[in-house]
């Protein structure tokens, strides 16, 4: 069950590539960062790419405290980027986010901006609708699941510039992202190695674009002792012109706040449930 990788057949895939590794420039609010090979840009590549649609901010907002949603939040498109205790734009562990949903919450039509603390974090089942991280700082978005039957939903959207993770599983349940679009990455989706409560979780990955940045190391992680299951549907499509990505990087996890031993990668039917059909790996 190993992928399929497509050699370019005309030129304007190589545009396509070239467009997505562009030098970063500014736009909109965004806090330059030196153009060096192992750090994100400052602003979104894919503004100068046709693979996706990234939308412009109609407006601006800082926030010093976590916007906590208990039902709906309709952003509108607004920019939301952290100030004061928020604003640290950096990728340091057990930052606050900007956002908080409660179980059962929703949040729609909003753009994070540059910094982004710790992103979202959802504490229970919640809903992500057209959500933008124009660049990722610690995770994008942290799921909480507190049961077996929590589902955590992430449909449409896009991220860029995260150093490590963009989706961090550190509870229980099942965690949903699809017509998702993510460029310059570390892992896509990583199940918690390294969690006090480990639990078997479940992640679903459906019609994903994904361009490779020189830090990319994989779309998914998860813990193959604890019976995670990742399950692509659909076509996602992953750009790596460097041939580095892994599609599914298997560790052995533990409870202990240990580095997690990685132990494989590749497509089986048990744990990685993919095929040539459901990922297609570009060069």
């Amino acid at each position: 069950m190993n992928c399929r990788e497509q050699t370019p057949k005309a030129l304007v895939l190589s545009l396509l590539f070239a467009a997505a590794f562009a030098a970063p420039r500014a736009l909109g609010r965004g806090v330059n960062v030196a153009a060096a090979a192992d750090q994100p840009p400052a602003t979104p590549q894919s503004s100068t790419s046709t693979l996706v649609n990234w939308p412009n901010a109609r407006g601006e907002k800082g926030i010093s405290t976590t916007i906590r949603v208990k039902n709906t939040f309709d952003g509108k498109m607004v920019r939301y980027f952290g100030t004061e205790d928020l604003g640290n734009n950096d990728a340091d562990e057990h930052q606050a986010p900007l956002f908080e949903l409660a179980d059962g919450a929703t949040l729609s039509n909003v753009i994070l901006g540059n910094p982004a603390a710790d992103g979202i974090h959802c504490n229970g089942s919640c809903t992500l609708n057209n959500v933008w991280w124009e660049r990722v700082g610690e995770d994008a978005a942290t799921f909480r699941g507190k049961s077996d039957d929590a589902v955590m939903t992430v449909n449409g959207g896009g991220a860029s510039g995260a150093l490590d993770k963009v989706f961090t599983h550190n509870g229980r349940g099942t965690m949903v992202i699809k017509n998702f679009y993510v460029e310059w990455f570390g892992t896509l989706w990583r199940s918690c190695g390294n969690c006090k409560a480990q639990s078997k979780r479940h992640v679903v990955l459906e019609n994903i674009i994904a361009v490779a940045g020189p830090r990319s190391k994989s779309l998914t992680g998860l813990n193959v002792n604890y019976g995670d299951v990742v399950e692509f549907r659909g076509t996602t499509t992953l750009y790596d012109r460097n041939r580095q990505v892994k599609v599914c990087r298997k560790y052995d996890g533990n409870a202990l706040g240990l580095e997690p031993k990685e132990v494989g990668d590749g497509a089986d039917a048990r744990n990685c449930l993919y095929d040539d059909s459901t990922v297609v790996i570009k060069h």
